[in-house]
């Protein structure tokens, strides 16, 4: 307990600016409270505090007691968190990969200073500003700090690149970088288009456009937009897209909170995907913004939505600005649905930790491979608005056609093979010296997706090198399970080296089930 003594002292130890403040925010009693014991543990504790320190740990108590998705962000942690969203960043331009503490260059972005320049893809960056990166074990947040920069700025570059003796340079001026939030797009299918969307940012929707307008002109009909693993993103963004595919004056969704009064979000018309089949592709991970889209397309009976259930985000976070650069992001609402339906899943205040839980509880309780092991409160059920079939909140979006997940597919030994990296450092060992040879011998993708097949010494050195670290099979049998995964795993980064994402995602969804069951659905609806 603070004493009227103490208090007083305090206020000697302040500035008259400061207690003139003080006294004019003692209007509530709660505030009050809290005002004191900042200046109490700040003057009057028994060690030095830091006071930004406690003052974010108090931000971030409080939060905590909120909803799970509330949450307080530093003025690096904001930065850090936006650049994938506002659609660019500034720097040199270029995809790459550690390889043996050397930067080696995936591709050059398109257009980017580095390609004007000429970097090209198989270049090992080695020198900054004439300060070596290679094998001096710096990070990658430490190399990528060193390449970005202020656009307009220059930056000296020391590359070694294979055949040339020496060492080349290159005098760069940073730039914007677009950052693109589509993954892949490519005809799936003759008449299948397909669209990946990674996360929703400030540019998804001139994205989306421009992938849209390129498939329809190579024949697309039906269109499968795949949303798996999309955590979410600009709300906004999210309304543009649905927009795309819905009639004018159909409901995408509309947002309600104690003080914030109901806004609905409608398409305007005039999409450019308003007719056609649709498929939607969800699982676990998919959130938020991507839950709006799938949410839209299923009340408007627009398309159907496969995979497995989605996450279960319904809360509208407000970002609330601090001065030093740091946020708060506050739930302020909740969203809906066309058809009313909020899909957040429970939480418990304060029960963080619990709500993380929720994804793994899925696979523990047999969710992720039987439909039948999910259950929704008849409390929480909708209809859709044109065919009124059944849908349920309270907990994600429930696909029309769900897929099981088939744990069987990748094994302990392929799990941990990938995850400790093993398989993207051979590929990067192998196009690297093979880039030129692969180049001539596959001139167009389609040779190389219906021909090309992993060399067998490849794969051996791969699995010798992992051996060495104790990464092994238990038995041959496990071995053999895992030798189609590895394969295909390999094929698709080389194919993502050689020419871009649509390619490695072209190869890779051939063993999607969701997207597999999608392609079949719309073949024979």
């Amino acid at each position: 307990m603070i004493s009227k003594r103490n208090i007083l002292y305090l206020m000697l130890l302040l500035p008259l600016a400061a207690i003139a403040q003080l006294r004019i925010n003692m209007r509530g009693e709660a505030l009050r409270k809290l005002q004191i014991a900042e200046m109490a543990i700040n003057n009057l504790y028994v060690d030095t505090v830091d006071e930004q320190r406690l003052v974010e740990d108090g931000i971030r108590g409080m939060l905590e007691k909120l909803d799970p998705h509330s949450s307080y962000l530093t003025a690096k942690e904001v930065e850090a968190s936006n650049e994938p969203l506002q659609g660019n960043f500034e720097g040199i331009g270029v995809q790459f990969n550690m390889s043996e503490d050397t930067l080696l260059v995936i591709q050059p972005v398109v257009g980017g200073p580095s390609e004007k320049k000429g970097i090209m893809a198989g270049d090992r960056i080695v020198t900054v500003n004439d300060t070596a990166i290679a094998g001096v074990k710096m990070s990658r947040e430490e190399i990528m700090r060193s390449l970005r920069g202020r656009k307009g700025t220059l930056v000296r570059l020391g590359v070694v690149r294979r055949g040339i003796k020496g060492m080349l340079h290159f005098d760069i001026i940073r730039d914007k970088i677009p950052v693109k939030t589509i993954d892949a797009s490519y005809m799936i299918r003759p008449t299948i288009g397909y669209i990946r969307i990674g996360s929703f940012g400030a540019q998804t929707h001139e994205e989306f456009r421009e992938r849209l307008k390129a498939l329809k002109a190579q024949g697309m009909t039906s269109l499968i937009l795949d949303l798996q693993g999309n955590g979410g993103g600009y709300m906004h963004a999210a309304v543009e897209i649905a927009n795309e595919m819905l009639h004018a004056g159909d409901l995408i969704v509309y947002m309600e909170g104690r003080q914030a009064s109901r806004k609905d979000y409608k398409a305007r018309g005039k999409g450019l995907f308003e007719e056609g089949q649709l498929a939607v592709l969800i699982d676990s991970y998919s959130a938020s913004a991507a839950e709006i889209v799938t949410g839209a397309i299923q009340d408007q009976d627009r398309g159907i939505v496969v995979g497995r259930r989605s996450y279960g985000k319904g809360l509208v976070q407000r970002p609330v600005d601090l001065p030093d650069g740091s946020m708060i992001r506050l739930t302020i609402a909740h969203y809906f649905t066309p058809s009313g339906r909020c899909i957040q899943k429970p939480y418990v205040k304060g029960k963080a930790e619990d709500y993380a839980m929720d994804v793994y509880n899925r696979l523990t309780s047999g969710e992720l491979q039987h439909a039948d092991s999910i259950h929704f409160a008849d409390s929480l059920k909708c209809y859709t608005l044109r065919q009124h079939r059944t849908v349920y909140g309270g907990g994600g979006i429930m696909p029309d056609h769900y897929v099981p997940l088939d744990t069987t597919i990748y094994t302990p030994f392929y799990r941990e093979i990938a995850a400790k990296s093993y398989i993207i450092n051979a590929n990067l060992r192998y196009v690297d010296t093979h880039r030129k040879q692969l180049q001539k011998q596959y001139p167009v993708f389609e040779t190389f997706k219906n021909t090309y097949e992993v060399p067998q010494d490849v794969i051996d050195q791969m699995l010798a090198e992992a051996a060495k670290d104790g990464v092994k099979p238990k038995d041959d049998a496990e071995l053999q399970k895992s030798l189609p995964s590895l394969r295909l795993q390999m094929k698709a980064l080389v194919a993502r080296d050689l020419w871009n994402m649509d390619e490695y995602f072209s190869i890779m969804n051939e063993q999607n089930d969701i997207v597999m069951k999608a392609i079949q659905l719309l073949q024979h609806p």
